[in-house]
């Protein structure tokens, strides 16, 4: 009878409650199955054994927070490492960069994320872990062998602690050293490719005094058909129609040149002359500092270590400025290590219970958690520049607020460990809910719904469906919310430090981060597909459900219908993500971001879009536009033959003024004109100044219309847009590959769903997160393919279709092959 007490403990008894003599205290079996078995031998065995069945309870323990740990961190630091991998990754690939610097590039972008990753995943870990251990009931046969909530504290302990060093080391060492050389990797990338950074058909003003506009970029490197408008100070105007141009730098002279060939310069002096001189070779020399800052490479905050950071403190108060960036900077290299030791105590609180039920709602009360200590983390500086707060108290306020909760939730779990931590509805929420319970159906309903249903006999979900769905559904809107939170507050904490140096709003802030919304749901559906995936099939089999339902002759395709059936709706949403908003709000979300930075946004408006190039091919410069009066100020036009090779004809206006007519829909009114009519030999053919002239030019919509990219155009945009170019003999194969990527990725969901269901079987009732740990790594192998393959098609190596479609095609080809051959 002893023997059997000890192996099934109920939740109301008193050993359950921790109340069970001392001497229970004994050996634990190390497997999850046996620690309740283990209390009979460890009443017999007490005097010798005490010391190590302290030990396998530790290890015990570690062990099942760490495959959480490890599968939480790797989530994470992908997440965050996503934006970067597409955005830098793919863009040094394109252009040739070595393997090695694209590696060593990403590398050094992991501190970042892990600086955010670690506490995160440590305290999702330990929920895991204490759910697991509270739905097998093996936390109730724990306090059977007198394992109290504390005694849990020492293997909790160790793991924080470890985690704090590794933060700690992230924050103080590797980090300030990783942004520093990726900073320098991405100079030397752009100093030594410095014409990749000009892109066909947009106007590129990054050098100063010249705006470049490029027709063509070959692959192999250089520019086809360059217009270039040399506005140096100190002389005339200059205009080079060239055939070829590339950059030459040099970075131990810092020189940079343009060598121009094959072209001619157009100059109207002050003295009313014009003059056109044919060349075969030109340089231009650039100013250096552009390219080649001196002394590299500025550090920011960042980028320093806490002695850079004292110093440069040190400095700012002698010269009576405000220094609390840098103090803040100082405390956080030491608080958000702290977060591991607090995210602990509250990770135990919350996830050891006596309860089966419990482990969903603690895992959402930790991502509560998680917001609960970043969001003031990033609001506190706010608060320290107002002096409304010291700031090392802004730094270890949330440290501070949640050690004081997560202990008050340790002595609260302490004492009741039976009970679920929930939130109280209040009384007037639950009179409302209780006051109209539902009216039961009458019998005569009961019949008219079944004659309905015989009659119409249309398909309905079964029982299992709805079953499978709810499951699924609520495993991926936690996912998808967490991973959401996690984006965001990566984000806002990257921005922030713009707010508190006064280069932007909160307003600002407030739209940069809704404008990014529809591009982190593009990144965090795939995710969450997995994941839920991944969860659904691995409980159902953890639980014997699957093996039931196998028994009941319902095979595992038609068990995951439903989850197939939601990857088609999450892959449609992103095709429908890509069609409409995406484009447009990440063209908002970029501007914003540039002014963020001190940059000139390249998404210009109306009113300050100076240059434009018309639907015929003509250049147009303006120094204003004026939508209200649909006026254009300091016009001039630039029409050209033989793709913009030769100019043929230059004019200029004071003010154009646009007339409406029907009959001439583009016809404009000009004063204080001039034109100059030029032969292919480059003379002036006729010159004519007018007070008054016509001129032909686009509506007054187009000076409002985007420069276009394809980043932030919709598929249909792009087609059109692709479509044109091929008319005008452009090379569109860049276009093409980003055309493909819109149509393959949508099907990513699908892919990690036929992933996900084989691995998460195949794993077995005892290695569901091994299941969802070899998941989670081919799904980050998809990524990168993806990136790869784009890059490949980009510059060229690969065929465009091949470069979108190959990983889907490889990898769905992977999975068909597992879903074939699974036991079903």
């Amino acid at each position: 009878m002893e023997t059997r007490a000890a192996r099934r403990p109920s939740p109301s008894s008193p050993s359950s409650r921790g109340t069970a003599p001392r001497a229970a205290h004994g050996r634990l079996s190390p497997g999850p199955r046996k620690t309740a078995g283990a209390c009979a031998t460890g009443v017999r065995r007490a005097s010798y054994n005490e010391i190590d069945s302290v030990r396998i309870l530790d290890r015990y323990v570690i062990r099942e927070v760490l495959l959480p740990f490890v599968i939480a961190l790797l989530v994470f630091t992908f997440i965050l490492i996503v934006p970067s991998m597409m955005q830098y990754a793919e863009a040094f690939i394109a252009k040739g960069v070595a393997t090695t610097v694209v590696l060593r590039a990403m590398a050094t972008l992991l501190p970042s994320s892990l600086a955010l990753s670690i506490p995160s995943a440590l305290l999702i870990a330990l929920l895991i872990a204490f759910g697991r251990l509270s739905a097998d009931r093996e936390f109730v046969a724990m306090q059977a062998c007198g394992v109290s909530v504390a005694r849990l504290l020492w293997p909790v302990g160790i793991l924080s602690i470890i985690g704090w060093a590794s933060t700690s080391y992230v924050m103080i060492d590797a980090l300030p050293d990783a942004n520093q050389a990726f900073r320098q990797i991405a100079f030397n990338v752009l100093a030594e490719r410095a014409e990749g950074e000009v892109k066909p058909r947009i106007f590129f003003t990054e050098f100063p005094d010249l705006v470049i506009y490029v027709r063509d970029v070959p692959p192999e490197g250089g520019w086809n058909d360059v217009f270039m408008a040399d506005n140096m100070p100190g002389r005339p105007q200059a205009i080079y129609l060239v055939r070829h141009g590339r950059v030459v730098l040099d970075a131990k002279k810092r020189t940079v040149e343009m060598v121009l060939e094959d072209g001619t310069r157009h100059t109207a002096n002050a003295d009313g002359t014009y003059q056109v001189v044919k060349f075969a070779r030109q340089v231009v020399t650039v100013n250096p500092d552009v390219v080649f800052p001196r002394g590299g490479p500025t550090k920011g905050d960042p980028e320093m270590t806490i002695a850079e950071l004292r110093l440069r403190a040190a400095e700012l108060e002698k010269a009576g400025t405000s220094s609390h960036n840098q103090i803040m900077a100082i405390h956080r290299k030491f608080a958000i290590p702290v977060a591991c030791l607090v995210f602990g105590v509250i990770g135990l609180a919350l996830g050891a219970t006596n309860r089966r039920d419990g482990k969903l709602g603690s895992f959402v009360f930790g991502l509560g958690v998680i917001f609960a200590y970043y969001i003031p983390l990033t609001l506190g500086p706010a608060l320290a520049k107002g002096h409304l707060l010291p700031p090392w108290l802004a730094v270890w306020g949330p440290n501070i607020i949640l050690s004081l909760v997560g202990a008050a939730l340790f002595v609260w779990r302490s004492r009741a460990a039976d009970q679920e931590f929930r939130l109280v509805r209040p009384q007037w929420l639950q009179r409302r809910r209780t006051a109209a319970p539902p009216h039961p159906r009458t019998a005569a309903a009961a019949t008219v719904s079944v004659r309905r249903g015989l009659l119409a006999r249309l398909p309905r979900p079964s029982i299992l469906d709805r079953y499978v769905t709810m499951m699924y559904v609520r495993v991926f809107l936690l996912c998808a919310l967490g991973l959401l939170a996690l984006f965001y507050i990566s984000t806002f904490i990257d921005r922030s430090d713009k707010v508190f140096k006064g280069a932007a709003t909160w307003g600002m802030m407030g739209a940069y981060l809704g404008y990014l919304l529809p591009q982190y749901v593009y990144y965090v559906l795939p995710m969450s597909v997995l994941l839920a995936s991944l969860v659904t099939i691995g409980v159902l089999t953890k639980n014997s459900e699957l093996i039931v339902m196998k028994a009941c002759g319902i095979s595992l395709y038609r068990v995951a219908m439903p989850m197939l059936g939601a990857a088609l709706v999450a892959g449609s949403t992103l095709f429908m993500l890509e069609q409409t908003i995406l484009g447009d709000w990440n063209r908002q979300a970029d501007a914003i971001r540039r002014v963020m930075n001190g940059i000139a946004p390249e998404t210009l408006d109306m009113l300050t879009r100076q240059w434009v190039v018309s639907s015929r091919g003509d250049i147009y410069h303006y120094n204003y536009f004026d939508p209200k009066n649909n006026a254009l100020m300091g016009l001039e036009v630039f029409e050209f033959s033989d793709g913009m090779r030769a100019l043929t004809r230059r004019s200029y206006a004071d003010i154009a003024r646009y007339v409406p007519d029907p009959g001439h829909p583009n016809m404009w009114r000009a004063e204080h004109t001039w034109s100059r009519e030029l032969l292919a030999s480059g003379d002036t053919r006729r010159f004519a100044a007018q007070p008054v002239a016509e001129f032909t030019l686009e509506p007054p919509a187009y000076f409002g219309t985007r420069q276009p990219e394809p980043q932030f155009m919709s598929y249909s945009q792009l087609r059109s847009y692709i479509d044109q170019l091929k008319t005008s003999g452009f090379d569109v194969i860049a276009q093409q590959v980003a055309l493909e990527r819109k149509a393959s990725f949508p099907f990513v969901t699908l892919i990690m769903t036929l992933i996900a269901v084989p691995f998460a079987v195949t794993a077995g009732r005892r290695g569901a997160m091994y299941g969802i740990g070899v998941g989670i790594v081919i799904a980050i192998s998809y990524w990168v393919a993806f990136s790869v393959f784009a890059a490949l098609g980009t510059g060229g190596v690969v065929a465009p279709m091949l470069a979108a479609w190959a990983p889907n095609l490889l990898f769905g080809a992977g999975a068909a092959y597992l879903l074939l051959t699974v036991r079903t």
